[in-house]
């Protein structure tokens, strides 16, 4: 039977969340978390022999940590590797990524992981990775498992796979000869495209928001200026319990008379990042002093008595859109200029 490895973090090996995060590497005999499930879904074609796992902080903060986990999946003489599923997790999907592209560059072994289409790992490592397209959070890990494990036993058995039949990011484009030349095939294109036929492109485009800016404010001096972050900068104890990743929903904080954001008052709530420095001064991410400074220098009107946040950390682009829109339906009506957007 063919021999597969699985790649996990420490919230799918059963170990903690963010707070054990910076796990190091190893590896146990058999399967963990998802692999059971994966197990049961590849049946006969495979078998996991061995699982590595490795914290999300740890991976992305290491340079040596690739090298580790790529020796311990050696260790076992795999046949193939599976990684995650990472699904809408920045940082998980980059580890996953990198693993994949590891086993197939440096071991010559196809890979497979799953991440939702927002997961920054996707641009990343789709060239070379198998990535099924799967949900967004672990709730859709029922649709997940089948749809990675169809891919494995294909790539375990010899079976050819297309983006399109099974499911995968396109990885890369392949030379082949065709029947016709292309200008042909091009014509043939816009001719179904002007009768309002079917047709397939041979090279998908990339969809693009276009977002015209804003009219440029003549006179600062009189502006009304609000403050809004993704760095997830809230109220000590985060009253409004957003989440440190894929966050449901975000903060609206009285700053009323508040002068300075100190460690003792503000801590941020995000995931994503070392979060050191932004509780040992909020203000590095959401600039409340220096725009105090500015307010009583008369560079600006005045700054709006209100604040937004949320947590960018794997949030989805269309829960961040509907955030957009009601934050913005708040600020026009209370007559705000401009905003100030902050991030990490």
């Amino acid at each position: 039977m063919k021999k597969i490895v699985h790649y996990i973090n420490q919230f799918y090996a059963g170990i903690g969340g963010e707070d054990k995060a910076d796990i190091e590497p190893f590896k146990e005999d058999g399967f963990k978390g998802p692999g059971m499930a994966l197990g049961k879904a590849i049946g006969d074609a495979g078998e996991i022999v061995g699982t590595v796992v490795c914290g999300d902080s740890y991976f992305n903060e290491h340079e040596e940590a690739l090298g580790t986990v790529l020796e311990m999946i050696k260790s076992y003489e795999p046949d193939l590797v599976i990684a995650g599923p990472a699904f809408n997790a920045g940082r998980y999907g980059m580890a996953c990524g990198a693993v994949c592209d590891a086993v197939i560059k440096e071991l010559g072994i196809p890979a497979v992981t799953g991440m939702y289409e927002e997961n920054p790992g996707v641009e990343i490592y789709k060239k070379q990775a198998y990535i099924a397209q799967v949900g967004s959070s672990a709730a859709k890990m029922r649709k997940a498992v089948p749809a990675m494990a169809n891919i494995a036993v294909k790539l375990l058995n010899g079976e050819e796979v297309s983006p399109e039949a099974d499911g995968y990011y396109t990885r890369h484009r392949e030379n082949f000869f065709a029947e016709e030349r292309g200008s042909k095939r091009a014509v043939d294109m816009l001719i179904k495209k002007m009768k309002g036929e079917e047709f397939q492109t041979e090279y998908p485009m990339p969809e693009f928001d276009k977002v015209d800016p804003g009219e440029a404010i003549t006179d600062l001096s009189h502006a009304k200026i609000a403050l809004v972050t993704s760095g997830g900068i809230v109220p000590k104890g985060n009253p409004d319990h957003i989440e440190s990743s894929s966050a449901s929903k975000y903060g609206k904080y009285d700053i009323t008379g508040v002068e300075d954001l100190t460690s003792e008052t503000y801590e941020t709530a995000h995931g994503g990042y070392d979060p050191s420095y932004a509780n040992a001064d909020p203000d590095r991410v959401l600039p409340v002093d220096v725009m105090r400074e500015k307010e009583k220098n008369g560079e600006i009107g005045e700054l709006y008595q209100y604040y937004y946040a949320t947590v960018g950390n794997g949030t989805a682009v269309a829960s961040a859109k509907k955030y957009a829109a009601a934050i913005a339906k708040d600020l026009t009506a209370d007559g705000v200029d401009a905003v100030i957007l902050t991030s990490t």
